[in-house]
């Protein structure tokens, strides 16, 4: 008998073992070839209580074939049988990725869900695990964020402007109202401001789409393009009055004086009425820039409409500011059967000092002499 006839002799023998549950004679069957195969001695390692051997082999596999998605889920249960549970979530953490971007046989299945199942004990284990560590502890919402990120119930949201990145800054989604103190003064003007709307709509019920397509420009890809649902009407548009919207809402024009509104020439100030109608969904995207804060004071504010920004959700409440950062992801929706309206304007971003507000004016100034300033379709 030549070599590679006795090799599958044996294992032939040791499948044989195995299939009648005579794990020990498996084992010693596979000792006797010259290269057993390691999924194979593996599995007679682990139905021998062999945890050390079983990894071995396992290695071996893995080692030629990182991502061999029955070594990976094997190796996540071997890891589980010695008591290291961090070690088996990271392997089977890695191997259910992996069914999840190239599938899985249907023999696989079960013990994709069995990986499943302890990914969810342990997760549990986990959670009771920090949640003893602090119980003693007061309310600490940064803490409370950290650790639910860390357990995975929330996702973890970054800046992400769509044109200019600022380093350094805080990764806020919101800022509450009580730390300007320029937010109080404009909010006590909202009833004024309701009424200017009001008459304005009496005479022009319809707003201009917020996000229109240019004859210059490629069509922006949003689903509310050219579709008043999402309505705008300037007050301040490009760094320039739109002098028939101001003469005609002048509580508006007194209000906004109020706020910190970047000055950069062809860019800013920008503000205005931005109109949802019921039904409508801004779908999640980001703005330009990292260095404003969008602010919305809402007028018409019916029940049903919110403000996602990263994993926050707000609604909005007349005459209640909301200040947020849309280099964040971000989405809005109006779920009533009523027409939605704030007032939108953008702001600083209070840690950014005077020097630095001055460069970067020059610098989007600059950016935008360049060439044609780029356009905001979805803030």
């Amino acid at each position: 008998m030549n070599d590679q006839a006795r090799e599958t002799m044996l294992a032939d023998a040791a499948v044989a073992a195995l299939r009648r549950g005579d794990a020990p004679v498996a084992l010693a069957t596979l000792r006797e070839m010259a290269d057993p195969p390691a999924m194979l001695l593996a599995q007679a390692c682990n139905r021998s209580g062999d945890l050390d051997g079983e990894a071995d082999a396992l290695r071996r596999i893995l080692d030629g074939d990182m991502r061999n998605l029955p070594a990976l889920l094997a190796m996540g249960q071997n890891m589980l049988r010695r008591g290291d549970e961090r070690g088996s979530i990271s392997w089977l953490r890695a191997a259910l990725a992996q069914a999840a971007a190239t599938g899985a046989p249907p023999r696989i299945q079960p013990l994709l869900q069995q990986a499943q199942a302890s990914l969810a004990q342990s997760s549990r284990r986990f959670e009771d695990h920090l949640t003893t560590a602090i119980r003693d502890l007061p309310p600490l919402p940064r803490i409370a964020h950290a650790t639910d990120l860390l357990l995975g119930k929330r996702d973890l949201y970054l800046q992400q402007p769509s044109m200019f990145y600022f380093p350094g800054l805080p990764q806020r989604a919101f800022y509450e109202r009580e730390e300007f103190d320029w937010v109080a003064p404009m909010e006590a003007m909202t009833d004024a401001i309701v009424r200017e709307l009001e008459a304005v709509r009496a005479q022009d019920a319809e707003f201009a789409p917020y996000v229109q397509t240019s004859a210059g420009r490629p069509a922006p890809n949003n689903p509310l393009r050219d579709d008043p649902s999402w309505g705008a009407l300037y007050f301040w548009q490009g760094g320039a009055p739109v002098e028939e919207n101001a003469r005609r809402c002048p509580s508006v024009m007194a209000a906004l004086a109020h706020a910190p509104i970047p000055v950069i020439g062809g860019r800013s100030p920008m503000a205005l009425w931005s109109l949802l109608r019921p039904g409508t969904h801004i779908q999640p995207h980001h703005g330009l820039l990292n260095t404003r804060l969008i602010c919305h004071l809402p007028l018409l504010a019916p029940d049903d409409c919110a403000l996602r920004v990263g994993a926050e959700t707000r609604a909005w409440r007349k005459g209640k500011m909301l200040l947020f950062d849309d280099s964040i992801e971000h989405e809005a929706w109006n779920r009533s059967g009523q027409t939605r309206v704030v007032l939108l304007f953008e702001v600083w971003r209070p840690e950014i000092d005077a020097e630095e507000r001055e460069a970067l004016t020059r610098l989007f100034q600059a950016i935008d002499a360049f060439g044609p300033a780029q356009v905001d379709t979805g803030g």
